[in-house]
């Protein structure tokens, strides 16, 4: 009589655990996103599949047209709307042969935007910056900012620093970058950092925004995306 109860608690707690995993499986997906030209639109941007340095990748250069900064000039990833959960994607930047002086090889990731493509998140990198003899520039390596009501001048006036950090990257070179959101939280891991290289605690559009994923570049800059990799939870 006893080996019965003992075999059917055993069981409960088996059944129990399966139960278990499962909710955890059903609630953390993580997709590779093949970028290829029917999955992608260009926002305010050009873009080209292209091979460098012997991998394939998209090639995203902003429209001249689009003179000021911290715009909607990325391409986006069709049918893929995240909220929560993580981005991972290898980037590399350069510099084209007229970029103006104040082009930092701007490159990063747009998330939870929009359908009109009116409201984003980003964070993005400044490789140039990294490598600067002033310790001030040194200092804006990495970017956050909400558009259209939160650029990098409105974070630099409130609250200095508060959304910009260093990290130690460089132009012409595959830069690892992985996004962690949660709520109005979002953290940026560079090369598999252990711990993030920028904190962002008040996301601009609130904790419960849903929204596409773009491949952002800023003025001056060809940038170059491969490997994108997205975690829903």
């Amino acid at each position: 009589m006893k080996k019965v109860k003992l075999y059917k608690m055993g069981y409960a707690r088996f059944y129990t655990i399966v139960l278990l995993i499962g909710l955890i499986v059903n609630t953390v997906s993580a997709q590779k996103i093949k970028l290829e030209e029917k999955r992608l639109t260009p926002v305010q941007t050009s873009m080209s599949m292209t091979r460098i340095n012997g991998k394939r990748a998209v090639s995203v250069i902003k429209s001249p047209k689009v003179l000021a900064d911290d715009e909607a000039t990325y391409v986006r990833i069709n049918d893929l709307d995240f909220k929560d959960g993580m981005i991972e994607v290898k980037v590399l930047s350069r510099l084209l042969p007229d970029a103006p002086a104040h082009a930092r090889g701007f490159i990063g990731l747009a998330f939870r935007i929009n359908e009109d493509n009116s409201r984003f998140e980003s964070i993005y990198v400044r490789p140039t910056n990294s490598i600067a003899n002033d310790q001030l520039r040194r200092n804006r390596t990495v970017q956050y900012f909400s558009y259209p009501n939160f650029k990098f001048t409105d974070s630099r006036a409130t609250a200095p620093g508060q959304y910009e950090s260093y990290a130690p990257i460089a132009l012409n070179q595959w830069i690892k970058l992985k996004i962690e959101v949660k709520g109005q939280t979002a953290q940026l891991f560079i090369d598999d950092a252990k711990e993030p290289n920028l904190i962002v605690n008040d996301l601009r559009m609130g904790p419960d925004k849903t929204g596409a994923i773009g491949l952002f570049v800023d003025i001056g800059t060809e940038g170059f995306f491969r490997d994108l990799k997205v975690t829903n939870k």
